[in-house]
């Protein structure tokens, strides 16, 4: 019992609706007004939060459990010996696992029947015979490469799928791009920097974009080539690179290796920023005068499996 369990928690679509309209008759109204199917947000709710009872109650037979929502991760201060279950999504798993260090994470899936879950290979129920293997590191845990972009004003972030660089709202980004011997001006919306675990996520949209055009804009065909998550790389991309008088479109895509950053120095004066993981609200700024470096970070991510 005197194991420290962290169970991370997300809100439901119906609280964010809540938290918009105030209350849940208002939510309703909103929702049915525009012709949508209201008790299928109740349902999501419901079932989640059953869950949530559930989990915990399973968890306090193999030590404390303290309750962390997803918006307080990036000012919570973990434990080195915690052990951390996250409940929800797969984006859930991602967001807690860049604030981990070393930590064991177990993946539970809320609701099968909604979610594919491919980093939430455990269910609610699975708890009472995967805990003891796991607090005594009988379980096999998968490795994961993450991404770290490092400011020259010391700030940096870590990212498990991906890290963005780049303006923003919809306008362009400038800036200067630098990958070992090669340097251009760009202007661009933006730059996708993606690891292994990533890279069927925004990365592939991108790149099956770029393939539909090539082939004019019908029947395209990829070959596409799986990443394996403890890859020691990691994959980027250029969003919609402009070439002109002021800027080159030649350094647009490629990997980064163990030993090379892919730099970038801002031209903007304001509305840039770097971001992970599809987490815009946690962002650093990236206006002039900003140098970020992005690399792979010296730790992992150890998800249970």
């Amino acid at each position: 019992m005197d194991n420290k369990i962290v169970l991370v928690t997300r809100k439901t679509r119906l609280e964010d609706l809540v938290a918009r309209y105030n209350t849940v008759n208002q939510a309703k109204f909103y929702i049915e007004h525009l012709g949508a199917d209201f008790s299928d947000y109740v349902r999501e709710h419901d079932t989640y939060h059953a869950c949530v009872r559930d989990a915990d109650s399973a968890l306090r037979h193999f030590g404390r459990v303290q309750m962390v929502e997803r918006g307080f991760l990036p000012n919570f201060l973990f434990g080195p010996g915690d052990l951390v279950v996250a409940l929800g999504q797969d984006g859930l798993v991602a967001n807690t696992m860049k604030y981990l260090d070393g930590h064991p994470l177990v993946g539970v899936n809320p609701d099968p029947a909604r979610w594919d879950g491919v980093l939430l290979p455990f269910q609610v129920r699975d708890l009472a015979k995967l805990m003891p293997d796991v607090l005594a590191r009988r379980r096999t845990m998968q490795e994961v490469t993450m991404a770290r972009a490092r400011l020259n004003n010391g700030q940096e972030l870590y990212g498990v799928n991906d890290i963005f660089i780049g303006p923003k709202s919809h306008t362009s980004a400038r800036y200067t791009i630098r990958l070992g011997d090669r340097e251009e001006r760009q202007s661009s919306s933006g730059i996708i920097i993606s690891t292994g675990l990533g890279s069927t996520g925004w990365l592939k949209s991108l790149q099956v974009g770029a393939a539909a055009i090539a082939a004019g804009g019908g029947a395209w065909q990829t070959h596409e080539q799986v990443t394996p998550w403890d890859a020691d790389y990691l994959h980027f991309t250029v969003r919609e690179p402009f070439p002109s008088k002021a800027s080159a479109a030649s350094l647009v895509a490629g990997r980064i290796g163990a030993r090379v950053s892919l730099t970038l120095v801002s031209a903007m004066a304001e509305n840039g920023v770097v971001f992970s993981d599809g987490i815009e609200a946690d962002y650093l700024e990236f206006n002039a005068g900003i140098t970020v470096e992005v690399g792979i970070a010296e730790k992992r991510g150890y998800l249970v499996i």
